[in-house]
């Protein structure tokens, strides 16, 4: 296991920290999802150099390593700014274009999506089909140059802001489960599509549901072939575990410090029971770290991911559940007052942090698929 900083990675911190510092005047509140305010903060971050920093340098990249993304989410964390908004764009929707669309699709969208000009959203979940993607409704039906799509989306993070949506639709209705589904590039701005915010337990709008209702998209929108969604889709998906998972595990460790921080600040720190609940932590939160580490270890040597990342996610939900029960725990009768921004920002990440368990796969799924495909249990279902 290679847990090694290395002198590249050891400069780009202390870079990243002096802009941090000098820039940080100009970054929009957390939380704050106006648009234009968004926007603009990602072109900051693009024209410092702190955009697309595992992207090939040929579509604009920098060609680093995960380990880059997971020292800018840290940082980002510790300066308590936003990191590049566009986070279903850059870790998601990008590489899936670049590994999997035409040319003109990586001309239309990838700048766009670096500098934070196209903000992207994935239409993969829907409610009929829970954590099963195979099992998605939504049909892309045939027409005259094109399809016209039909459906409903679920569970959409930022679909609200989105420009474009990578839509996951069935196109053969004859065809196996799989050999069915394909993927589809699709302007938000088009007749037919209607947008929902859902209101979460802590006021917050992040997810969406999306209704489309016999909305065109143009041959031009098919991301790789008719009826290969599925591999496509897999591949946006396994984008999304190698990066996000191994940055929430980073910006957890400061999250960490801030409770420790807390404890200190009002009186708590020698209280049994609290210390007894913070160790455990302590110990959970290191045996994450030292499984993203394995994690990154895995990808500097074959370029992607092994079984232990699919660990990550798992486990990191239920230590991020536990970290922010304890902080208001600590905070006692004063969660209630919402009025204080330190400690909003506590009770509103535990009431976020319930909806860990359920998005980016249920826990459910997560251990029926690590019994299955990693311990090679039989399956049950």
């Amino acid at each position: 296991m290679d847990i090694a900083c290395r002198s590249d990675e050891e400069s780009f911190r202390r870079e990243l920290r002096g802009w941090l510092r000098d820039n940080r005047a100009y970054a929009p509140a957390l939380g704050d999802r106006a648009k234009p305010a968004l926007q603009a903060w990602s072109r900051r971050l693009f024209d410092g150099g702190y955009v697309g920093l595992t992207w090939p340098v040929e579509h604009g990249g920098h060609g680093f390593g995960v380990q880059h993304e997971l020292i800018l989410a840290e940082e980002c964390d510790r300066a308590a700014v936003p990191e590049p908004p566009n986070v279903v764009g850059l870790h998601m929707a990008g590489p899936t274009l670049i590994g999997h669309g035409s040319s003109a699709q990586q001309r239309q969208h990838l700048l766009p999506i670096l500098h934070g000009g196209q903000m992207f959203c994935l239409g993969f979940s829907e409610s009929e089909a829970g954590s099963d993607l195979s099992s998605v409704r939504t049909r892309a039906v045939r027409s005259d140059g094109g399809y016209r799509i039909s459906g409903t989306k679920l569970w959409s993070s930022y679909a609200d802001l989105a420009d474009y949506c990578l839509v996951l639709a069935r196109t053969d209705p004859d065809a196996e489960q799989h050999r069915a589904l394909s993927l589809l590039l699709v302007d938000m701005t088009a007749p037919g599509v209607e947008v929902t915010p859902i209101r979460q337990i802590n006021g917050d709008e992040g997810f969406c549901q999306i209704r489309f209702d016999a909305v065109e998209v143009g041959d031009a929108g098919l991301v790789g072939a008719a009826g290969a969604g599925w591999p496509v889709a897999m591949s946006t998906l396994a984008h999304e575990r190698i990066t996000l998972a191994v940055t929430l595990v980073s910006r957890l460790g400061v999250q960490l410090d801030r409770l420790i921080a807390t404890m200190k600040e009002r009186g708590e720190a020698t209280t049994p029971s609290l210390r007894r609940r913070l160790a455990q932590l302590c110990v959970d939160q290191r045996a994450l770290e030292a499984t993203a580490a394995r994690t990154l270890t895995t990808i500097r040597a074959t370029g992607r991911p092994g079984d232990e990342s699919r660990i990550l996610k798992l486990q990191w939900s239920r230590t991020h559940q536990d970290l922010t029960a304890l902080a208001v725990d600590v905070l006692g009768i004063d969660a209630l007052d919402l009025g204080h921004q330190s400690v909003a920002g506590w009770t509103s990440k535990l009431l976020r942090s319930r909806g860990s368990t359920i998005e980016g796969g249920t826990t459910e799924i997560l251990q029926s698929v690590i019994a299955e495909q990693v311990a090679g249990l039989p399956k049950t279902r």
